[in-house]
């Protein structure tokens, strides 16, 4: 077991479609983090919850025109976060575009402290055989971009409609393959 640790980490679901592959792999992940770090400090980012907001306005990039429902997400999981374990499911040969519009929406409030020097952990997922490298790829640039620090290792998750089966559960391979991965994770987390 790792010691308990006095930061956070975010695991965002990075996508707003109900039901998917990508929010199942972010509720395990989160509750594995949880198990092995011996705390609460991992946190679930359903970026469902975009769904239900007034994202798209044309003050949007001014920090007066930033939604409070926004604001409030910001505060919570964002800025106080050390590390962000983002699980990006692939849109056409890419990261998703909600994913990449709600890092837009947060960038035009308390920008340094969303995003300098985070720890960033990406995860790809893909009914196909890549496990979204591509949209890792344009992830890594963007999040290098904004200044955080992302882990050189990234887990591709390949044909991901065998991994899970009807009931939601993941299968043992995907568990092992996961959990491998997350304890790399940990370790990244502890560095300074």
């Amino acid at each position: 077991m790792i010691a308990q640790l006095t930061n956070m980490i975010t695991v965002i679901s990075g996508t707003n479609r109900p039901g998917s592959s990508t929010l199942q792999i972010a509720a395990y992940c989160t509750q594995y983090l949880k198990d092995i770090l011996v705390s609460d400090e991992a946190s679930l980012l359903d970026l469902q919850v975009c769904n239900h907001l007034p994202l798209l306005r044309e003050d949007m990039y001014e920090k007066s025109g930033m939604p409070d429902a926004i604001a409030l997400i910001q505060d919570k999981y964002l800025v106080d976060s050390r590390l962000w374990l983002v699980i990006s499911p692939e849109y056409n040969g890419g990261a998703s575009g909600i994913l990449k519009f709600f890092l837009d929406a947060v960038s035009v409030r308390k920008y340094k402290e969303t995003f300098h020097h985070k720890k960033i952990a990406l995860i790809g997922v893909s009914s196909g055989r890549a496990g979204n490298l591509r949209g890792m790829d344009q992830l890594t640039g963007i999040f290098h971009y904004l200044q955080a620090d992302v882990m050189p290792q990234k887990l591709p998750v390949s044909s991901v409609h065998h991994l899970i089966d009807k009931e939601g559960v993941l299968q043992d391979e995907l568990r092992k393959t996961l959990q491998e991965f997350l304890d790399k994770v940990a370790v990244y987390y502890r560095r300074n």
